[in-house]
């Protein structure tokens, strides 16, 4: 019989996975159990790093509450985001590497304070026996990989103007606010530029009225 602290924290883990995840995965009571087993919820602040390139994988995140930005991140330190993950969600890059015993590929950062399940990676292959699981993951590779797709057609086929309205209209998106606190100098790293070539689309984009510009601060108009 349960002690009345794993109670406690059963009920507690079962209240945030049925506010946040996929319903899909509540239809298979033994699932629901090994969830509430072996994974644990972790609250981070804002712009924490829980993940960068070439770290060890030991749990994979599933959001519960809030926002991660996935930048990809060579060795060199330069960036280019990805995408974000939104409650519910998990990343398809993360799972690979879970699934495929690699190191990080991908660099994970909190956009705001933000509340994870953390599932143990080594159960992150076992669980495709559950139908939901597997359901959730298939989704899950299926709608990231789409929004890669997106980022590539992007780098490859668009200008940078394109490339900077989208990244700060996603980050805007993330944070649920059109007035973002971010530097020039941020927006070039994770866009893989240099500061000045942002810089000058950024002034092009308020005579445009695209834009308005403060000091470390951009608010989207319209």
């Amino acid at each position: 019989m349960l002690s009345y602290e794993n109670l406690h924290r059963f009920a507690l883990i079962t209240l945030v996975l049925q506010s946040y995840m996929s319903k899909l995965i509540f239809s298979d009571p033994e699932l629901l159990k090994e969830i509430t087993k072996f994974s644990r919820v972790k609250s981070i602040k804002k712009d924490t790093v829980i993940l960068s390139l070439g770290d060890d994988i030991v749990y994979l995140p599933i959001v519960q509450q809030g926002v991660l930005r996935i930048v990809r991140e060579n060795e060199e330190g330069r960036e280019i985001f990805l995408y974000h993950l939104y409650p519910g969600e998990s990343c398809a890059l993360a799972i690979n590497c879970c699934q495929l015993q690699k190191k990080s590929l991908i660099k994970a950062i909190a956009e705001e304070d933000t509340e994870l399940l953390m599932v143990p990676n080594n159960l992150v292959e076992g669980w495709f026996r559950y139908p939901q699981w597997r359901a959730f993951i298939n989704n899950t590779y299926g709608k990231k990989f789409s929004e890669l797709i997106d980022v590539i057609d992007l780098i490859a086929f668009s200008n940078m103007d394109r490339q900077v309205l989208h990244y700060l209209q996603e980050r805007a998106k993330a944070i649920g606010s059109a007035s973002l606190n971010i530097t020039h100098h941020q927006i070039a790293d994770e866009l893989h530029t240099h500061r000045e070539a942002i810089s000058r689309l950024l002034r092009t984009m308020e005579q445009k009225g695209i834009v308005k510009l403060g000091r470390n601060s951009i608010e989207l108009l319209g």
